[in-house]
């Protein structure tokens, strides 16, 4: 979190949202079933170590705190970039077995899946019609996704992708999301699409609240080729399921440099620094503290206390996911339970917006 300058107003604009997450997380400590918020993934592979130390262990904290979580499995998003869903059923049950084991209750909070809810997809059309075509395009996931296409036709699908995550907040009507700066853009269009419905439609009245980013604390963790984001299909990531040999050989792969002494320096050695980051957040410690640790012992003293501190670190998940993907008919069980819940939630927020558009003949 960024420190609070003496003059507010001259602050550049991330300090303004690290100081308003700052504030959200003391009115959280005061009031948690004030919030509720909404959160999930695209089921396109096992979850990783990445979202363990990005988001998961956060939103388990938000759970244990008494805030309301809705986690979204947002497998109709999968479509936005793949020709085949068959994989659909394999991935989105083994992303639930992931939240499960990572400590997410079913019991406190709501697991559900994105095309179960037919009520989100019909909030599309109206929340559409109140963007357009250009402010959509200006949005960083559809400029990278076009560019990324090599000229190849992008579908239309992708096109609205910023809207249909609108509609997966606003649906649920969530007033806190949980994002990393470079979601900051998302958010600030569902904002945009719930002040225009309230504006057009509200009658004087708020249908909408306006959902605020909670930045996450988490360090940006890269892969384990020190380049990239860690993710599912760049062949970085250590998955949750992941046994403790695979681990091992992920990190004996990883990318370090030929310098002996292990330091924590991210600009000038980013790849080390990265594995020492890894190691660190498994720990609970400075990240100073593992690189002392290692010394001057080189890169496969770093690598083998970092493939201690891991697996250690994912060793009761694995165990506890283990179980779970042995038992599909529970979580199958848990995905049904939660989009009941779900249903119910957006068939209210849909009974009233259409009753605000004079559409509920």
């Amino acid at each position: 979190m960024s420190t609070i300058d003496a003059a507010p107003a001259a602050a550049p604009p991330a300090d303004a949202d690290a100081r308003r997450s700052a504030q959200l997380e003391a009115r959280i400590a005061a009031d948690p079933r004030a919030f509720r918020i909404l959160t999930g993934d695209r089921p396109t592979g096992p979850l990783h170590v990445g979202h363990l130390l990005g988001t998961l262990e956060n939103r388990v904290r938000l759970q244990e705190l008494g805030v309301e979580l809705l986690v979204l499995v947002a497998d109709y998003q999968v479509l936005t970039d793949r020709t085949s869903a068959k994989r659909l059923p394999e991935d989105v049950l083994g992303q639930v077995a992931d939240y499960l084991a990572a400590g997410i209750d079913p019991a406190r909070a709501t697991i559900f899946a994105h095309s179960q809810v037919e009520a989100v997809g019909q909030l599309m059309v109206p929340f559409l019609s109140l963007v357009s075509v250009a402010e959509v395009a200006r949005n960083p996931t559809v400029k990278e996704e076009v560019a990324a296409s090599g000229g190849a036709a992008t579908s239309a699908l992708m096109l609205t992708y910023p809207v249909h995550q609108a509609a997966d907040i606003l649906a649920f009507r969530a007033n806190l999301v949980p994002v990393g700066r470079d979601q900051l853009p998302h958010l600030e269009l569902t904002r945009t699409i719930a002040r225009r419905f309230n504006e057009r439609y509200g009658a004087g009245g708020a249908c909408f609240p306006e959902p605020e980013a909670l930045l996450s604390a988490a360090p940006r963790l890269l892969g384990l080729d020190g380049a990239r984001k860690m993710g599912k299909s760049a062949g970085n990531a250590i998955a949750l399921g992941a046994t403790a040999d695979e681990t091992a050989r992920l990190i004996r792969k990883a990318t370090t440099d030929a310098e002996r002494r292990i330091e924590y320096d991210p600009v000038r050695r980013p790849e080390v620094s990265n594995l020492v980051l890894l190691a660190a957040l498994c720990r609970g410690e400075a990240p100073e503290t593992i690189a002392a640790e290692a010394g001057d012992r080189g890169a496969s003293a770093l690598k083998a206390l970092v493939t201690d501190a891991v697996n250690e670190r994912l060793a009761p998940i694995r165990s506890r996911r283990d179980e779970l993907v042995r038992d599909r008919a529970f979580l199958r069980a848990v995905l049904r339970e939660g989009n009941e819940r779900a249903r119910a939630i957006a068939a209210d927020t849909l009974a009233t917006v259409r009753a605000l558009m004079h559409t509920d003949y």
